[in-house]
Parts: structure tokens; C-alpha cells; sequence
């Protein structure tokens, strides 16, 4: 299977991704880049700049806000979108526990993501939402 292909196949086999069609799975192609992680890999650092999403294909990565174990993602699960999505810095340090295939959009491309694929945009954002609940429940939204 030619490289291109087995990234398409790769990328309908995400549940953020599964209501596109063909040409839509083509253009997340184009935005996304694939990747070999291994394990013990800081992904992102609290505190820091957002630079990427990230959405797992296979592995696992575990979430810590101030050192601190939130969450474990799996796959077919993402992060990264919170500080992308405000310009804020980053909200926990997120590492690999196994080596990880990832999905990658860079800044500019996550926005591009979601201006091309409001379904896409309604996933993402719906995640922030249940996010921001189970990080704050006494919270008034």
C-alpha cells in the first residue's frame, strides 16, 4: 500500500475523523503528519506555548497538571486543543507511557482543521467543553 494510502487508511480509523469523506480525508492528510513516538516522550509541557494538536493512533499518553496524573488517553482520543484554541499556555504536561503512533497538526493547520471541517469543530470543541467540566465541576458555565 503506498505510503499516502496507509495515512488515509490510518486517519478514517480515527473517531474525530470518520464523518469525512474522501477528498476531506485527502485534505486532513495534507494537514496532518503521522509520527513514531517512543515511550517516556514529553509531548507537551505545562506552561509552555501551544505549537501542536495531537491525536493518538496507537499507544498511550498519560496527562499531569502540577505533577499530578488527570487522565490517560488512548487511542482514537486527542489533546492539545485547549491552548491552541485560546492562545493561552499550555494546561498539563502530557508524555508517552508506550511508544505512540500520533497524528500532528501544527498551529496554523489545527485552524485551518477547523475553519475546513465544522463537524470536526463541533468534536473538539465538545471535548474543551467536557474537559473544562471535569477540571472544574463547581464551575458557573
Amino acid at each position: 500500500m503506498p505510503v499516502a494510502d496507509a495515512k488515509l487508511e490510518l486517519i478514517r480509523r480515527v473517531p474525530l475523523f470518520q464523518a469525512c469523506g474522501g477528498k476531506d480525508l485527502v485534505e486532513l492528510g495534507r494537514l496532518a503528519d503521522e509520527v513514531d513516538v517512543p515511550a517516556d516522550t514529553v509531548l507537551i509541557r505545562q506552561g509552555t506555548t501551544a505549537d501542536a494538536f495531537y491525536v493518538v493512533v496507537e499507544g498511550r499518553l498519560r496527562v499531569e497538571r502540577d505533577g499530578q496524573v488527570v487522565t490517560r488517553l488512548g487511542p482514537g482520543e486527542f489533546v492539545g486543543e485547549i491552548a491552541l484554541v485560546d492562545g493561552g499556555p499550555r494546561t498539563a504536561t502530557v508524555t508517552t507511557e508506550a511508544p505512540s503512533r500520533l497524528l500532528v497538526v501544527g498551529h496554523r493547520e489545527f485552524h485551518s482543521l477547523l475553519d475546513q471541517f465544522p463537524s470536526i469543530e463541533r468534536q473538539v470543541l465538545l471535548a474543551l467543553a467536557q474537559r473544562v467540566r471535569a477540571a472544574q465541576p463547581e464551575a458557573i458555565l
